[in-house]
């Protein structure tokens, strides 16, 4: 009996043995797959080689360990993506498996825990979310009805910037571009001119640079696990200040639509408007909720105010450090435009230097820098094993400025896109300021309309003097904390006025 027993016994541990060696043989197979990484600390992963500014840093890894490498945010695994081959690898052949978007405990307030659009989980709801923003807001047709609001806002920005100049006094263009953009938005959004009361401009603006700000941090309660519960860097208290003073000030906005909108029948109707009577229709495929509508306006006045604001910025500190640029997008101006009238959306195919600025700031000040995905699934990409809820972090930063693909990539030169079919909506991987794919950002006709006309109106009228008392020559490039890259020291400038008196729009 004890012989037998002895069998079964070496049988058993044996069958084990083969197991456990099986086991570990293909997990080894499966490290061994895995994209390279850096030297890695306990608990805190690869933190200990990131800067603020994290596009920054991982471009600098990328030189090192190559266009796909492996980084742990403490015990969150992630994958970094700096090279145009690899990112349509991901982002286009794999696209199936890299849908969605990470969370983490800032899109738990900001967002309302998903319930919008932008971090919308891929399925139904985001395809029918995708579908009211393509058919009901953001469609040619709704764009030119709505262009009398861009128009406005564009006068109302000049007419600022003519007083500026008659007093000869400086401008802190990031604020005003801000007020400009946001107000542009929330007229589409909600009929709603934020600045027509100072208070709640004040409020709103300060809400939305808020969430820009803060996002972009980097919080330790999301990637130290022994931190989860923990509050260390006030990340937590904070988000839900900001989330509370927005959530009061759209419930206000909520319940003066309700009692409006059923005496605006014959007007064009603002996405709150639409939204609301989504929310009412008994047939539709998905019941929108309260909380659906104010994260999915959060998020597209989130997603467009700072992002062309920002954009404006870096193109007029371009053209000011370099006179000759500037020189000739004016010359193109007077030429197409003239000076009895101002810029128009309809000038824009006309004007197509202007078209290479603006291409060329997105080149290398993109205002979405990191392309974030989360993995559903496990996927083989680019030779690598890619295990499921892996983040994924495609540098859109690293690859304008990719020396494979750029002639002189840091430098700024618009002739570089003259006569090339060379575009922003996603088809070219060396250039994707606006994303990719099925959740690309639906925003970017809007965007470029914004940003072309601003940027045109405001060369077309003034000339800019850089500084507080316009004395400086040039004005430094260096990039600051944020989702959106802001600029470090905003562009303070002087205007003097080309035109008098200033052409308006009518």
């Amino acid at each position: 009996m004890a012989y037998f027993l002895a069998v079964y016994f070496t049988i058993f541990l044996a069958c084990l043995i083969s197991i456990l060696f099986t086991n570990l043989y293909k997990s080894s197979r499966v490290k061994s797959h895995l994209p390279p990484a850096p030297f890695r600390l306990p608990i805190i992963g690869h933190l200990h080689l990131l800067s603020p500014i994290l596009h920054q840093s991982f471009h600098k890894l990328s030189t090192r360990h190559g266009p796909v490498y492996q980084l742990f945010l403490g015990s969150t695994p992630c994958v970094v993506v700096s090279s145009p081959e690899a990112a349509k690898e991901f982002l286009k052949t794999h696209e199936h498996a890299f849908l969605d978007r990470p969370h983490n405990s800032l899109v738990k307030y900001f967002a309302y825990g998903g319930e919008g659009f932008i971090f919308a989980r891929y399925g139904t709801y985001w395809k029918f979310m995708k579908k009211i923003i393509m058919s009901e807001v953001l469609n040619g047709k709704k764009l030119d009805l709505l262009s009398p609001v861009r128009h406005d806002e564009v006068n109302h920005f000049i007419t600022y910037l003519s007083q500026k100049a008659k007093e000869g006094k400086c401008v802190q263009l990031q604020g005003q571009l801000m007020k400009l953009t946001s107000n542009i938005l929330s007229r589409v959004c909600m009929s709603k001119r934020f600045s027509d009361e100072e208070d709640e401009s004040k409020s709103f603006i300060k809400i939305i640079t808020e969430i820009a700000e803060t996002i972009g941090k980097f919080n330790l309660s999301d990637h130290i696990w022994f931190c989860k519960n923990l509050d260390l860097q006030g990340f937590g208290k904070f988000s839900k200040d900001v989330h509370c003073r927005y959530d009061a000030l759209m419930e206000k906005i909520l319940r003066e639509h309700e009692v409006s909108r059923k005496h605006d029948a014959g007007e064009v109707k603002d996405l709150l408007s639409i939204l609301l009577d989504i929310a009412e229709d008994e047939s539709m495929e998905i019941k929108l909720t309260r909380e659906n509508i104010k994260a999915f306006i959060r998020e597209l006045l989130g997603a467009g105010t700072d992002t062309s604001a920002i954009s404006i910025e870096w193109a007029l500190a371009e053209l000011i450090n370099h006179p000759n640029i500037m020189k000739k997008a004016v010359e193109e101006i007077d030429r197409f435009v003239g000076k009895s009238r101002l810029l128009q959306e309809s000038d824009i195919p006309n004007l197509p230097y202007l078209q290479a600025i603006v291409k060329e700031t997105l080149r290398l000040h993109p205002s979405a820098p990191l392309i974030l995905r989360s993995s559903t699934q496990d996927s083989s990409v680019c030779g690598y094993h890619i295990p499921a809820n892996t983040t994924t972090f495609v540098n859109a930063w690293s690859l304008g400025r990719d020396p494979s693909h750029w002639e002189n990539p840091l430098e700024f030169n618009p002739e570089r896109f003259e006569g090339k079919q060379l575009d922003v909506r996603g088809q070219h991987f060396n250039f994707l300021p606006f994303g990719t794919g099925r959740r690309m950002c639906p925003g970017i006709s809007l965007g470029l309309l914004t940003i072309h006309v601003t940027l045109g109106s405001m060369i077309q009228c003034f000339e800019w003097k850089a500084g507080e008392n316009g004395n400086l020559a040039n004005v430094d490039m260096e990039e600051g904390v944020g989702f959106t890259v802001p600029r470090a020291n905003h562009l303070v400038c002087v205007p003097v006025a080309r035109l008098d008196p200033i052409p308006l729009h009518e």
